[in-house]
């Protein structure tokens, strides 16, 4: 056999391996872009359904549905979803969550009147009528302690947007100090802002790994860290130094506009808590 033709056999050879591989390459591409593919989906439109056919609608797609506010609207009826996030059309990866509201439908409720009222007593109104209790403010008076001084929305409002009611409660002169806060609203932020709002007010972060426990401390906006200690056997202080809780704030203890201390500790849990946290004692920040 020549060594031209020795030569030709070998290339030919070499050509048809490449080519091989560049069919499996080619082949392998497009099998993982049909598998990523697979795996999205639009997200359908639910504004309008009602919440069982939004389920329904939702599991064929792969989805799950977050009812996460309701409200009250004159124009989709009682039990039929409002809005939604994310918007219709756009595409998602299967088993994502999609956050809805739902209606409420007309106001049928009429906002009571709790003003000179105690809070404990303006609490058992709100709750009596369905509605939900709001941020519980503090504001120092000389006028009696424990009394409610305003409510929002006022009494007797219509067309309110959803079924809560704010109070502020008055408390002695005496009882505010320079150690004494109002607690933020922390629900809905991220790790790195509650943590900023937490240190800004002196406070320190006990990381919840379930929010069930952070409601049953405070079923009713009033119990104290100290009657709601038993929840929280499974809580450490935190401040992670490499791994951050994902997603947001679903939970705090004590809830917003409650009083607290300099150096007292907020019980948070996170929607998507971290498995492990590397973590030491937390050391507050003092306010300037």
């Amino acid at each position: 056999m020549s060594t031209q033709l020795r030569i030709l056999r070998l290339f030919n050879l070499a050509f048809g391996t490449l080519a091989m591989l560049a069919v499996a390459l080619l082949s392998a591409f497009i099998t993982m872009r049909l598998a990523i593919h697979g795996r999205e989906v639009d997200v359908p439109s639910f504004s309008g359904l009602s919440v069982p056919d939004a389920q329904k609608r939702a599991r064929s797609k792969g989805l799950s549905l977050n009812i996460e506010n309701r409200f009250y609207s004159t124009s989709i009826p009682a039990g039929h979803l409002i809005s939604q996030s994310p918007s219709p059309g756009e595409t998602v990866r299967r088993d994502s969550e999609v956050r809805v509201t739902e209606s409420l439908g007309s106001q049928q409720v009429q906002i009571p009147n709790t003003i000179g009222q105690s809070e404990r007593s303006a609490t058992i109104a709100i709750k009596r009528l369905t509605l939900e209790l709001g941020t519980v403010s503090y504001l120092p008076t000389d006028g009696p302690p424990d009394t409610v001084l305003a409510q929002s929305p006022p009494p007797n409002a219509t067309n309110v947007d959803g079924p809560r009611v704010s109070l502020l409660i008055s408390q002695p002169p005496d009882a505010a100090s320079p150690d004494t806060f109002v607690m933020p609203n922390l629900t809905g932020t991220s790790f790195a802002v509650a943590s900023f709002r937490a240190a800004a007010a002196g406070l320190h972060i006990i990381r919840t790994p379930d929010p069930v426990a952070v409601a049953a401390a405070n079923p009713d906006g009033s119990a104290s860290p100290a009657t709601a200690s038993g929840a929280y056997q499974d809580a450490v202080p935190v401040t992670p130094t490499f791994t951050y809780p994902t997603g947001n704030v679903v939970a705090q203890f004590p809830l917003a506009g409650h009083k607290v201390t300099r150096g007292d500790g907020v019980h948070l849990a996170f929607s998507h808590p971290t498995p492990t946290v590397d973590a030491t004692p937390a050391t507050p920040t003092p306010a300037p």
